[in-house]
């Protein structure tokens, strides 16, 4: 089995002289677990480049639940749409773990792109991706069943998070089972019933937040395939 190519967040796109650069525009700084990065709704003057571990981004329903709405990491950019857009933030980042963050202001952000030219393409580069896998999720939710969105999400870590050991991709799972479930737009029993049919099948082994994807190209196929009747929201 090969290894799925992974798909680097903007902070290991940068080269060095751009990442020293970002760098001297902004300050350091680590979050410990279960910290709040930055509030829905509140006004938002800066973004956070991740250097190292993850965040969840969440939002709270009317009826006061909380639904994962994203899972950050690897380098990835946070906080910079709201400021182009709306000028308050879309959703609360909420650390799991212990988080190193760059953050930056828009403004100097914005003079960083226009003058490092290949900064600018990889950030437009991860701008267009995100776009691109937001739109594909908003009809992949009302296409497909609960089973399908988690296999097609465990897909998505092993290609991003995933590291090959034994002929396997070791995932490590930041997110609680509840928050996993929540992520994939499915309820956690549906996630248990379809957990446990794949490690009846060989196709995974799991343990405590993490999962060991043993035939990821069988699970590419459920996450493609299209029932329906069978649709198990």
């Amino acid at each position: 089995m090969l290894r799925p190519e992974p798909r680097d967040g903007f902070w290991h796109l940068l080269s060095g002289s751009d990442q020293s650069a970002l760098s001297d525009l902004g300050r350091f700084s680590s979050f410990p677990a279960g910290a709040t990065m930055c509030l829905e709704g509140e006004p938002t003057t800066h973004l956070f480049v991740l250097v190292s571990g993850w965040v969840k981004i969440v939002s709270v329903t009317r009826d006061g639940q909380e639904v994962v709405l994203a899972l950050r990491g690897n380098g990835d950019i946070i906080g910079e749409i709201a400021g182009e857009a709306t000028g308050h933030r879309t959703a609360t980042a909420r650390t799991i773990g212990r988080v190193r963050s760059l953050i930056v202001t828009h403004d100097e952000f914005d003079s960083f792109l226009d003058t490092h030219t290949r900064a600018d393409r990889a950030y437009r580069h991860v701008v267009t991706q995100r776009l691109n896998e937001a739109s594909a999720a908003l009809l992949w939710r009302s296409t497909s069943n609960g089973a399908q969105r988690l296999a097609g999400l465990l897909v998505d870590l092993a290609n991003r998070y995933g590291m090959q050991k034994a002929g396997a991709l070791e995932v490590e799972m930041p997110l609680s089972q509840e928050g996993l479930a929540s992520l994939a737009g499915t309820s956690r029993a549906t996630m248990a019933r379809a957990l446990t049919g794949w490690r009846r099948r060989g196709l995974v082994r799991t343990g405590y937040r993490h999962i060991t994807i043993i035939d990821i190209d069988e699970l590419q196929k459920i996450a493609r395939r299209l029932d329906l009747a069978t649709v198990a929201r």
